[in-house]
């Protein structure tokens, strides 16, 4: 099959999964995986291979691009410590700690008498980045706060390169290659630093154009260059396409967003942004639960779950020890935070596709793979299922039976409302005898008036939904006028220079 229908049947499956995860309220890429597993097992159709070229050209530019883009730098500043605590020396003591714990189970649990150091090394640098975008969606649902979500999001944008660098580093101490600590803090620092130098130059220069511009299309365009352009520049000079690309997504998301693009357009790039994530979102994760084999998976499991365990209490020590060192700063990790940041170290494509990247002749090469894919279908469906459980249970999110409670009865009195407006309709056009609509209308008012009731009193009890139905209603009515203003354009009655200049005051309002 051809690569663009296949593509379509992807986006049939993503759509009618992101239904059914809705309505079953279960995490959209934990649904998605499920869902890959079990069309991969069907084999309905040969889907295309997760491969680097795939997820570096396509799908990891995108993503990190997108994240950046919606970060506020002035928030990511602020917690400038613990995100690289957990990112950079958090990385390297997890690929250590990995490596620890794994090469001297390899020869008891009968691995492969090939399974080293060196191998225990590359395998701990692969698993090492975290995939957080089920945790941060569940985040966002479910009212988390606001800085757990950036130290996750933000640790996860940074880590990836660190991990493909030492992946790189660990790659050549297996085949061989002369490699020193000395050696490897200056290939680290070259990579990563030149990454960050050519994300700056490529981000100021496109804000720069993004500010003498004012033409949506044209901007969201250049936003897709500095994307896509900015990951290609680096990796073809052997730096860190990560860090590059993140650092444009920043620039062009705090400096040339603000101060280049007018609301409008604003709100039309962060509109084509969150797409650009859900269309990726969906491919990959549907591609992850194509590529495992779950009989592979079955005959390598003691291998996968000591895997899973060496990654999890990884984690818990990188976590713990960045929670230790800022303990007595103002960047203090809260307790309650640790174990959210633990189980939240979910794996994800990158970990796979490095998996993949390794050459046909490299030892162990089975193993590896085997193990990784496995690490990361379990920390998708273990981890990504019980996230909602533990941020309740530790208190972080708050209870959404009063939210729902207050649903339900604007529901009903919006459907109550309805009903008596429609009776009145039908005492004009005497549809029905006048006794029989008095009554029904008496029955209706008397609902009304208990449902108004109960709607208060859930008011009261929490203050926080009069605010949320100040911003609902403000954000309808500017809807309203939106909608207004657009059709007095069409119908002639506004020029294009006022209808502009209507439009941009009424998305500035919508975008505060």
């Amino acid at each position: 099959m051809a690569v663009p229908p296949v593509f379509v049947l992807l986006f049939v499956v993503a759509s009618v999964v992101a239904i059914a995860a809705g309505r079953l309220r279960v995490p959209y890429t934990v649904a998605l995986v499920v869902a890959g597993l079990v069309l991969g097992a069907l084999h309905l159709f040969e889907p295309p291979h997760l491969t680097k070229e795939l997820l570096f050209t396509l799908i990891l530019p995108g993503l990190l691009f997108e994240a950046a883009f919606h970060v506020e730098f002035s928030e990511f500043w602020r917690d400038r410590l613990p995100i690289l605590a957990l990112a950079i020396p958090g990385v390297v003591l997890a690929t250590a700690l990995t490596a620890a714990l794994l090469v001297p189970l390899a020869r008891p649990l009968g691995f492969t008498p090939d399974f080293h150091w060196p191998h225990g090394l590359l395998f701990g640098a692969l698993i090492a980045a975290t995939d957080p975008i089920a945790v941060v969606g569940l985040f966002r649902t479910l009212g988390a706060p606001r800085r757990l979500s950036l130290l996750v999001e933000g640790e996860s944008l940074l880590n990836d390169g660190t991990a493909i660098v030492f992946f790189t580093l660990a790659l050549g101490l297996v085949s061989g290659h002369t490699v020193s600590p000395g050696g490897i803090a200056v290939d680290f620092v070259r990579v990563v630093g030149s990454g960050i130098l050519i994300g700056v130059a490529i981000g100021v220069a496109l804000s720069q154009v993004i500010r003498r511009v004012d033409d949506p299309m044209v901007e969201i365009t250049l936003s897709t260059v500095a994307a896509y352009g900015t990951f290609i520049v680096a990796e073809q000079f052997h730096y860190s396409g990560v860090i590059a690309t993140v650092t444009a997504g920043m620039l062009c998301g705090n400096y040339g967003a603000r101060m280049g693009m007018s609301p409008s357009t604003r709100i039309a790039a962060d509109t084509f942004w969150e797409y650009v994530a859900f269309a990726l979102n969906s491919i990959v994760f549907l591609l992850i639960g194509f590529e495992v084999r779950v009989g592979d998976l079955a005959a390598s499991w003691p291998a996968i779950l000591v895997a899973y365990g060496a990654v999890i209490l990884t984690r818990a020590a990188v976590v713990l020890g960045a929670s230790g060192l800022l303990r007595f700063t103002r960047d203090r990790i809260p307790t309650s935070w640790a174990g959210v940041l633990t189980w939240g170290g979910l794996r994800g494509a990158l970990s796979m596709v490095l998996a993949l990247s390794l050459p046909a002749d490299f030892p162990s090469r089975s193993l590896v793979v085997t193990m990784t894919f496995g690490v990361v279908v379990l920390s998708i469906l273990v981890q990504g299922v019980s996230m909602s459980a533990l941020l309740r249970w530790l208190g972080l999110v708050a209870d959404h039976g009063a939210r729902s409670a207050y649903a339900l009865a604007q529901g009903k009195l919006r459907a109550a409302n309805a009903a008596l407006q429609t009776i009145e309709a039908m005492s004009h056009a005497r549809a029905a005898p006048p006794e029989v609509l008095g009554v029904v209308r008496q029955e209706y008012e008397t609902r009304v008036a208990a449902i108004e009731q109960q709607v208060e009193r859930l008011r009261l009890v929490e203050e926080h939904l009069r605010e949320d139905e100040f911003q609902e209603t403000r954000r309808h009515l500017l809807l309203v006028e939106k909608d207004l203003a657009i059709d007095l354009y069409h119908r002639g009655t506004l020029d294009r220079e006022a209808y502009e200049a209507l439009l941009a005051d009424i998305d500035a309002r919508l975008l505060q």
